[in-house]
């Protein structure tokens, strides 16, 4: 498809619908259409009970979340107005960049970049998590991954943090944090959005979240567990549980599997590397990512799928379209698809289209 046919896709320019075209990233391929794979409809109560109306989805929705809370561990309070400290502010093509420190838990301050358009607000915005703060203000040679410069051309203010003390694999947790380090993730999620709503130059009806890869995984947990952004891009970080996949690894301590009582050695799920943590309970209790990610609706979210979400995720997909039909909705779950875990050109196309469509 090309990229005009794209853009139109998702702003409507020129197409009537969203859902008019055989090519919308909003309807499966045929082949998938119907599939819906051996993964537990989220809209099934614990005690068996099929869920049939938006209220009893309401019920449902909080049954979930009190379970996916439960078993990744309880989250610090949000902040309300967390501490944004400019270090630096620069005139940077037609937009200001400002460093900054972001209080991203009570007692953590986060390295990070404010990417303010010119023109007067207020606007919309996105947060944009990823390993470091450079890369998605373009200041690195990793290409494609510059989500918030390429955001804030279009008239986005961006949020950019990388990992809470600086290395992923060993995330640094506020004190008095009880939760998994992914779960602890979508709480500085949580707070990077009241920090963008607490800016006079954003609309906080209207702020979004964007990651690739370990910022995918960290954009999903943050707009599902916060259901104040208002839309989510989520670039290939694995939409399921996939224990064949080795860039699919919630298992891992840095994730999922934390466990006090022992260390995880890293790899693929086996007799001597065993599932440790949360991971183990929600795998041992028959959770998937299904459910997490049915805490988005009705809010509008985009798979930006690459070799660990192909084509195939339309099976759990579906239960969430499932969901959103309840709900009165047919355009609110979208998936891209590309051969590679890179991003590419078509790729992130489709995703400032969608922002475009959603939060403008």
């Amino acid at each position: 498809m090309n990229l005009f046919k794209l853009t139109c896709l998702f702003t409507g320019l020129g197409l009537s619908t969203w859902a008019a075209d055989p090519a919308d990233p909003a309807v499966p391929p045929a082949e998938w259409a119907a599939e819906i794979g051996d993964y537990r409809s989220p809209l099934i109560f614990k005690n068996g009970q099929a869920v049939t109306t938006p209220e009893q989805w309401q019920e449902r929705r909080t049954e979930i979340l009190a379970d996916w809370h439960g078993i990744m561990g309880r989250w610090p309070e949000v902040l309300a107005h967390p501490k944004m400290e400019v270090v630096s502010s620069t005139a940077r093509e037609d937009f200001t960049q400002k460093q900054i420190r972001l209080q991203s838990a009570r007692d953590q301050m986060t390295e990070g970049y404010l990417l303010l358009p010119a023109g007067k607000g207020p606007f919309p915005a996105v947060f944009v998590p990823y390993y470091d703060p450079e890369t998605s203000i373009g200041l690195t040679d990793k290409p494609l991954r510059d989500f918030a410069l390429q955001l804030t051309r279009r008239g986005f203010v961006t949020l950019c943090i990388g990992s809470p003390g600086g290395d992923a694999r060993k995330p640094v947790l506020s004190a008095g944090a009880e939760c998994q380090p992914l779960s602890y993730l979508g709480y500085t999620a949580a707070n990077a959005w009241r920090a963008l709503a607490d800016l006079p130059e954003v609309d906080p009806k209207r702020i979004g979240i964007v990651g690739h890869s370990y910022g995918g995984k960290w954009a999903m947990f943050g707009a599902c567990l916060w259901d104040q952004y208002a839309c989510g891009v989520w670039s290939d970080p694995g939409v399921v549980f996939d224990e064949s996949r080795a860039s699919i690894n919630y298992q891992e301590p840095w994730y999922l599997g934390l466990d006090p009582a022992m260390t995880r050695k890293p790899g693929l799920i086996s007799a001597d590397i065993p599932r440790t943590g949360a991971y183990k309970t929600l795998t041992a209790k028959g959770h998937d990512l299904v459910e997490l990610q049915s805490l988005m609706a009705p809010r509008p979210f985009l798979v930006s799928g690459g070799a660990e979400d192909p084509p195939k995720r339309w099976a759990a997909l579906n239960h969430l379209r499932a969901v959103n039909s309840l709900l009165g909705h047919k355009d609110r779950v979208a998936m891209t698809n590309r051969e590679k875990h890179d991003p590419n050109v078509e790729s992130n196309a489709a995703i400032y289209a969608f922002f475009e469509r959603w939060l403008k």
